[in-house]
C-alpha cells in the first residue's frame, strides 16, 4: 500500500443548509477513493462513520452540531416484528437480482418518479441521466445495483419496482442509496422491504452488518432506521448498542482529521 493510500488527504466543504434540521448548516470532511487500495480505504473509513458517494468518502463535520450519527444493523440478530413479517410476505413474489453497477434508463425513470414523490425540490431532483450514470458507475470499490422486479409475464421481464446501490465491504453491506415506487397502493413499504432483504443477504453472505448511513435524532426522515433492531450507533468509544432514550454523542474523529474539523 502506498503512503498516499495509508495516509489519505482530507478536505472540508464550505457550509451549506442542512437537509435534515431547519436552521442548521452542514459541512463535510472528505477524501478521494482511488487506486488499487480504494476498497481497503473505504472499508476502514466505513468503520469510523464515512459514507461513499461515487469516488469520494465523506462524513459530517459540522460546527456546533453532532446530530448525525452513523448506524448499522446487526444482521444475524435481526428478527422481524409482526408488521415487518407481513411486508416480507406481501413482497415475497418479487424477483431480486444483484446487477453490475451499470445505469439503465429503466432505473433512472424509477429514480425520477421516486424523487418526485418523496423528495420534490430536493438536491437530487435536477439529476439527469448522465448524473445518475455517474452515481452508479463511478465506483472504485465492490459495488452493485440490487433490482427488485415483479414476476415476469408472457416472457417479458417484470416491472422494476425498487433498486438499491449497494457496496460490499469487508464487514457488511453498505446501502448507498435506495429508490422505489413510493405511491403504489399495491406495493406499500418497499423501502422497508429493501432494507430487510439486505439484512437477509448479509446473513447469507456471513457478513455481520448492514450500514444504513446516518440517523438524526428529531428528523422524521431518519426515524425509520430505528425500526431495525438490534441497531448499533457509532460514538466516541466506538460502536455500541443503540438506545434512543440515551444521549447520542459525536462520532470519534481520528487524530489526522481533527485539525480540519
Amino acid at each position: 500500500m502506498t503512503a498516499l493510500s495509508r495516509f489519505p488527504r482530507f478536505f472540508v466543504t464550505s457550509p451549506s443548509p442542512c437537509p435534515y434540521l431547519p436552521g442548521k448548516q452542514e459541512r463535510k470532511i472528505f477524501t478521494e477513493l482511488s487506486g488499487p487500495h480504494a476498497g481497503e480505504l473505504n472499508d476502514a473509513l466505513g468503520r469510523i462513520g464515512f459514507r461513499r458517494s461515487q469516488s469520494v468518502a465523506y462524513r459530517p463535520s459540522c460546527a456546533g452540531c453532532t446530530a448525525c450519527v452513523s448506524v448499522r444493523v446487526v444482521a444475524d440478530q435481526f428478527k422481524p416484528n409482526a408488521s415487518q413479517r407481513k411486508l416480507l410476505k406481501r413482497h415475497s413474489d418479487l424477483e431480486v437480482t444483484a446487477c453490475k453497477p451499470w445505469a439503465t434508463e429503466e432505473q433512472f425513470d424509477l429514480l425520477h418518479k421516486y424523487l418526485g414523490a418523496r423528495h420534490p425540490g430536493g438536491g437530487m431532483a435536477a439529476m439527469d441521466e448522465g448524473d445518475y450514470a455517474d452515481m452508479v458507475e463511478q465506483s472504485p470499490v465492490s459495488s452493485y445495483v440490487v433490482e427488485y422486479r415483479e414476476p415476469a409475464k408472457n416472457g417479458h421481464r417484470g416491472r422494476l419496482v425498487g433498486a438499491c446501490i449497494t457496496d460490499q465491504q469487508a464487514d457488511g453491506l453498505s446501502m448507498i442509496y435506495s429508490f422505489f415506487l413510493a405511491d403504489d397502493e399495491n406495493r406499500p413499504g418497499l423501502g422497508n422491504y429493501i432494507i430487510m432483504d439486505h439484512i437477509r443477504r448479509a446473513k447469507a453472505a456471513k457478513l455481520p452488518y448492514v450500514y444504513l448511513g446516518y440517523w438524526v435524532k428529531g428528523s422524521e426522515r431518519m426515524a425509520y432506521k430505528t425500526r431495525y433492531q438490534p441497531l448499533e450507533v457509532l460514538g466516541p468509544n466506538g460502536w455500541a448498542a443503540f438506545d434512543e432514550r440515551e444521549e447520542v454523542f459525536a462520532m470519534p474523529i481520528p487524530t489526522r482529521m481533527r485539525e480540519l474539523a
